[in-house]
């Protein structure tokens, strides 16, 4: 499971994926200032890149993880 911070370390970008020497990762994403629809879809890329997953597993994953987002958290935005 990665974990997530905010913001990205690294100047300039939305998005950043941290590898820590025991194979786990943390997500940084840039909040404050942008759609949150576009906050929510770098949190799901984020956990795709995370996982090494490619293809049709990637694709599940981006499918299940925004499954379960709720209706009201993308009204909201």
């Amino acid at each position: 499971m990665p974990a997530f911070r905010s913001p990205p370390r690294l100047e300039g970008v939305a998005r950043s994926v941290r590898r820590r020497t025991d194979g786990n990762a943390t997500i940084a994403v840039v909040v404050r200032g942008r759609p949150w629809p576009a906050v929510l879809a770098d949190m799901v890329e984020g956990i795709v890149v995370a996982n090494h997953l490619h293809g049709a597993d990637a694709d599940r994953a981006r499918a299940d993880l925004w499954s379960s987002v709720g209706s009201d958290e993308m009204e909201a935005a």
